[in-house]
């Protein structure tokens, strides 16, 4: 970020534009929207400039700007559409203190004027660090036709209530009034007239000052293999409404963005044969969380169903009285067989699939190996890099072809994502040789269908 975006109070203060064409009405449309005192410095305006300076809404200077004219300044604009003007009232503008926009000059301004969708009190500010304007245009676009004309009314209202909504207990308990405002009470209110949100405020604000304190409870989000695109909506609204977030060494950072700022975010990663968090430890955070009334997300890779050690933790929660839901995710086999273009089943070939944890090398040892062993056998195996050659070996105990494919994804669905496409019988030495050091998920029995061989980024004969 190049940009750290901040609203800035320009309320009384001094904003001074050069320039009197297109590219200084564009700027003074938006600045008009603000309380700033604005002068504009132009030898020749356009007839715009020149109304708006009669209403009384800016003052015009005719002529060029000289040093002095930006002194106590909050901000200043070169507008003037020709390079060597702009560099000279914008050394100007700095040697006098004040912030400079070039106008198309992202290299030499000193900040940026982003895109607004504007539902005063309410603001939206959208940049993109000068990259690509028109995008930001069409997100702009897209949230004006998503925010109701309502929304200002709205949160003019809202702010005057503010101080009697400091009567309920600071935290979940005013969020939830003023979702149950903005969402529902207001805008229903607000289609029967304005004069009617007022009292659904008041009646609104008595309905939760009597309502009993909410209860604990704990949702178990799957958040799927680490793109946040692949979120599910509900996952994407828990994390929003969640007080706690108890997440695992896998959740990706930019769903672990996606949570609320005010949250309290703890990691309680695991680690195959290594250092970790202990099940014992993550029970007693759910449960001393969902006691003190939080609202909890126990965060988990992937589909929480699917080697979360779930049913573990719901006992826990259960045998304190404490409620729960499960929220489903995209597994990571489910995203690592769509990067290779393969489906998990297929007629013809295989009618069912074995998903296995390499971590359990207890479970391991015990597993039907014969039955896998059989030609056209597919199995998912899960943290499986640290147990390939055990299951190498017994694959090819119990009769399996070596030339079956194997192939292993590295961070499946993330933009870092690795594919190893090998087989049985090089499968240990290949995945040696690859050096992945991030979570991967092996599939026996599967190769990367040719249409999908292009993305592979690690080939056999780079091992050689």
């Amino acid at each position: 970020m190049d940009h750290f975006p901040i609203f800035l109070s320009t309320k009384g203060q001094r904003i001074v534009l050069s320039g009197g064409g297109d590219a200084a009405l564009a700027k003074l449309r938006l600045l008009l929207k603000t309380q700033a005192r604005i002068e504009v410095f132009a030898v020749d305006a356009a007839p715009e400039i020149t109304v708006w300076a009669a209403a009384g809404k800016l003052t015009h200077h005719a002529r060029s700007l000289a040093s002095g004219d930006v002194t106590g300044t909050a901000l200043f604009y070169a507008a003037d559409e020709n390079a060597t003007e702009d560099a000279r009232t914008a050394a100007i503008g700095r040697a006098e203190g004040a912030l400079v926009n070039i106008v198309d000059n992202l290299h030499d301004s000193a900040f940026i004027t982003p895109a607004i969708v504007d539902r005063d009190p309410v603001t939206i500010a959208i940049g993109t660090e000068g990259a690509a304007p028109v995008l930001a245009r069409a997100i702009k676009a897209d949230l004006e036709e998503r925010l109701p004309s309502t929304l200002g009314t709205l949160a003019r209202i809202g702010k005057g209530f503010r101080h009697l909504a400091d009567a309920l207990p600071f935290g979940r308990a005013r969020r939830d009034f003023w979702r149950d405002y903005y969402f529902t009470s207001g805008p229903r209110a607000v289609q029967e007239g304005q004069e009617a949100v007022r009292p659904a405020l008041d009646a609104l604000l008595d309905a939760h000052l009597t309502r009993s304190t909410r209860a604990g409870h704990v949702a178990f989000v799957g958040g799927g293999p680490g793109d946040p695109e692949l979120l599910t909506l509900k996952a994407r609204r828990a994390l929003d409404e969640a007080d706690v977030v108890i997440y695992d060494r896998l959740i990706s950072p930019e769903i672990l963005e996606l949570a609320r700022r005010e949250a309290t975010m703890i990691d309680v990663g695991k680690e195959g044969f290594g250092p970790s968090t202990s099940q014992e430890t993550i029970n007693d955070l759910l449960i001393e969380h969902g006691l003190a009334g939080a609202q909890v997300v126990r965060l988990k890779s992937g589909d929480a169903t699917v080697f979360g050690r779930l049913d573990e933790e719901i006992d826990a929660v259960d045998a304190h009285g404490i409620g729960w839901h499960i929220v489903p995710g995209i597994t990571s086999a489910s995203a690592a067989v769509a990067s290779i273009g393969q489906s998990l089943t297929r007629r013809g070939r295989n009618a069912s699939v074995r998903f296995l944890t390499g971590h359990d090398m207890q479970g391991f040892a015990d597993h039907d190996w014969a039955a896998l062993a059989r030609p056209n056998e597919v199995a998912a195996i899960y943290m499986g890099k640290k147990s390939a050659r055990f299951v190498q070996g017994r694959l090819i105990m119990h009769g399996a072809e070596r030339a079956t494919p194997v192939t292993v994804i590295e961070h499946a669905s993330r933009p870092e994502q690795r594919i190893l496409a090998t087989t049985l019988d090089c499968l240990a030495t290949d995945l040696a040789a690859a050096e992945f050091s991030g979570p991967a998920l092996m599939f026996y029995g599967l190769a990367p269908r040719a249409a999908a061989a292009a993305s592979t980024d690690l080939r056999l004969e780079e091992f050689a």
